[in-house]
């Protein structure tokens, strides 16, 4: 035994090393493991090893966990609908659902404000780093797109919406229109629903932008680009109107294609909502017929059917 201790010793092993080299790489990942070694842990690893895809997560608000269980998936856009009232913006579909705590503060700010800084720590290895990091350890130059669907007076609701993304715009977050130059950052924030679109073009420097419609870009009397509205979105079923059902005729996937080369041509993404949740099947078929054609967004309710399509 004292031989094989000295082999042991020799070549540099404790007894317990050998055991674990003999079970195997499991056994040694196990270990590592079970001793929180700080050889595992990492300021950015949040969202360790999760893929970012082009996903909205349409009523994100309905989620169990808002905002994270879309990080979870990769989701690299989430919605919140806001109402004005009170001197307070809540987050809901219709008032019936709006409670005291869930507001854009508590369920989107301030969260996207702890995971930014978490992912964005600041030490020796990042004195020279002159662009924040996004949400994503696998990809930090992509930045998570905030959609605020304004459901009061867009007149009224803007300017506190703009007050409450100010934890965001202060630490340097938000993406940036100024002087004629974009900056992206860690999220991009865009209004619609009725954001009104006088009052957003006329942001300066701008750091929230507009939601344009897809299937007016074409209307002259608004210079539609990138620097106002990254994202152009409309009804699938009334742009389109194929249910997913059978094979998508000529004349509609000549208007789904007419209004995905506008929106590409302007370096504008687009998006198409309210395609049907139901049958599966015909769900997947629109997925299928959206992406093949170059729409950049898949918007989406299931999101984790989303994330594996």
């Amino acid at each position: 035994m004292t031989v094989f201790k000295n082999a042991v010793a020799l070549l540099g092993l404790t007894i317990a090393e050998l055991v674990l080299a003999k079970a195997g790489i499991g056994a040694r990942i196990a270990a590592l493991e079970a001793s929180n070694s700080s050889t595992l842990q990492y300021p950015s690893q949040f969202t360790q090893n999760i893929m970012p895809k082009p996903i909205h997560s349409h009523n994100d608000y309905w989620r169990d966990v808002p905002l994270l269980t879309a990080l979870s998936f990769g989701v690299t856009s989430v919605e919140a609908d806001v109402w004005f009232i009170n001197n307070t913006l809540f987050v809901g579909h219709e008032e019936a659902a709006l409670t005291p705590d869930r507001t854009f503060d508590s369920l989107y700010v301030q969260p996207l404000v702890q995971i930014l800084e978490q992912m964005n720590p600041k030490n020796a290895f990042t004195e020279g780093q002159t662009r924040p990091n996004g949400v994503w350890d696998t990809a930090s130059d992509i930045p998570l797109q905030l959609l605020v669907d304004m459901k009061t007076n867009g007149e009224a609701t803007l300017p506190p919406v703009l007050d409450a993304l100010s934890p965001l715009r202060e630490r340097g977050y938000l993406s940036t229109f100024t002087d004629g130059a974009f900056t992206q950052s860690a999220v991009l924030a865009i209004g619609t629903g009725n954001t009104p679109l006088a009052q957003v073009q006329a942001l300066s420097p701008r750091d929230f932008f507009f939601d344009a419609p897809l299937t007016g870009l074409e209307d002259t009397a608004v210079n539609w680009d990138p620097t106002l509205s990254p994202i152009a979105s409309t009804d699938f079923a009334a742009a389109v109107g194929w249910n997913g059902l059978g094979t998508i005729s000529d004349a509609q996937l000549s208007n789904l294609t007419k209004f995905i080369n506008d929106a590409k041509a302007r370096g504008i993404n687009s998006r198409f909502w309210n395609t049907p949740e139901w049958p599966v099947f015909a769900r997947e078929n629109i997925w299928r017929v959206l992406l093949n054609n170059g729409a950049f967004w898949l918007n989406a309710d299931d999101l984790e059917a989303a994330s594996q399509f």
